[in-house]
């Protein structure tokens, strides 16, 4: 199947739940489109026991796709510079290092809080796993999606300081959690005892830093390069080259693209560097593009978390796994925020139950489906590609719909 039909497809349907969203469902672009397109693909497989033409061409479609390496290597990069570059960068000053300890420490903790009792959880239900997949498990599902969240905290009129946090770990950790989970995926490839800690330091720090730093340059250059022409089409046009460019030379270098590109939309979209580099129309062409492109690629997104339901491989004991494992990534998210929580929360001023916002408003999304896509056969791919979804799920259905209520509780007792 040819790459523009399956384009064409995807867009289609998304237009369509795009639309029946809005007049009837009047949900959350992202929540509703990903409802939809689990419903219409239910109802594609009932009708299959009649005629299973529609099923089959469903099922070409995503057996085409390599959604691992569509999201990670190709949608992602656009996704995190289009966050960054409208995220408020004061905000993001003053609210740095608790975002840099949640986007740190808190993945680390959570990676390990969560390999650690999903490992007791699958014994008991007679699965013979190893620990190490448990870990890798763990990093698949400690990152948190941005995309999700960020529109229903703005409807909501939730504090700048609260959506600042959420989302600012969010852009961060998802770029620190792919490589948490590409460390421990190297040493369970390679052996515990084939990799020293030297290798692991190597490889985060390559990846980290590296990452970081041609973020670093991409903004400056593209600062620059904006700075010396007035012609808005031409400044688009340099920002989506940073983009592309970019995440060419991260994955060449062995970088973490997703860091360099939120570095490279903080330069660009910092408020004192437009002022000096942008004028007003051209401020306006590149916010409105990188919109545009946000909330398309956004609704293809969800489309295909949706549809990826046909990969599943939808076991008794799975299920019960992927249920028992909810509860287990909330608590362990929770516990992995309350130190950074504590350590700023006078000195900077937090909201009530941040951490409880903080929690429940931390949605799971296409980077955990992505990297569970990954797992190898060994890894029992099947199993937590299961557990996986259903956290990712109800993550988005159920924590995504209630986000909003929480946070409005809390703001009026404030």
């Amino acid at each position: 199947m040819d790459t523009y039909f399956i384009a064409t497809v995807l867009v289609f349907l998304s237009a369509i739940f795009g639309y029946v969203n809005v007049r009837l469902l009047k949900m959350p672009n992202t929540i509703g489109l990903m409802i939809m397109t689990i419903v219409f693909t239910l109802i594609v497989l009932l009708i299959s026991y009649f005629d299973p033409t529609l099923l089959n061409i469903e099922k070409s479609i995503i057996s085409s796709i390599d959604f691992k390496t569509v999201l990670l290597d190709e949608m992602l990069s656009f996704l995190l510079f289009a966050g960054a570059l409208h995220t408020n960068f004061e905000q993001l000053k003053i609210q740095r290092w608790p975002i840099l300890l949640f986007s740190t420490l808190g993945v680390l903790t959570s990676t390990f809080l969560v390999g650690i009792m999903m490992f007791f959880i699958l014994q008991v239900l007679s699965f013979d796993v190893n620990f190490i997949y448990c870990l890798l498990f763990g990093a698949l599902i400690s990152p948190t999606d941005p995309i999700a969240v960020l529109g229903i905290l703005k409807q909501v009129g939730a504090p700048k300081k609260l959506e600042t946090k959420i989302v600012g770990e969010s852009l961060f950790n998802d770029g620190v959690g792919v490589v948490v989970f590409l460390t421990i995926f190297q040493i369970a490839k390679s052996g515990v005892g084939n990799t020293s800690v030297a290798d692991v330091a190597q490889l985060f720090g390559q990846e980290v830093i590296g990452g970081i730093a041609l973020g670093g340059l991409l903004g400056w250059v593209s600062y620059r390069l904006i700075r010396s022409i007035n012609d808005y089409d031409v400044e688009v046009i340099i920002t989506l080259a940073a983009v592309m460019g970019g995440t060419v030379i991260a994955h060449k270098l062995h970088l973490s693209a997703p860091l360099a590109m939120v570095t490279a939309g903080l330069i660009v979209g910092n408020d004192t560097v437009r002022a000096s580099s942008m004028s007003e129309i051209t401020e306006k062409y590149v916010d409105k593009f990188w919109e545009l492109l946000d909330i398309l690629l956004n609704a293809i997104l969800f489309v295909l978390i949706g549809m990826e339901m046909l990969l599943l491989v939808f076991e008794g004991k799975y299920i019960v796994a992927g249920l028992i494992a909810i509860p287990i990534v909330l608590i362990c998210r929770y516990i992995s925020l309350f130190l950074p929580i504590n350590l700023f929360k006078k000195k900077l001023d937090f909201v009530p139950k941040t951490n409880l916002i903080m929690t429940w408003g931390g949605l799971r999304g296409g980077i955990s489906i992505a990297l569970a896509l990954g797992l190898s056969t060994e890894m029992h791919r099947d199993l937590f590609l299961v557990i996986t979804y259903i956290v990712v799920v109800f993550s988005i259905i159920v924590q995504g719909l209630t986000v909003g209520k929480l946070v409005n509780r809390f703001k009026l007792k404030e």
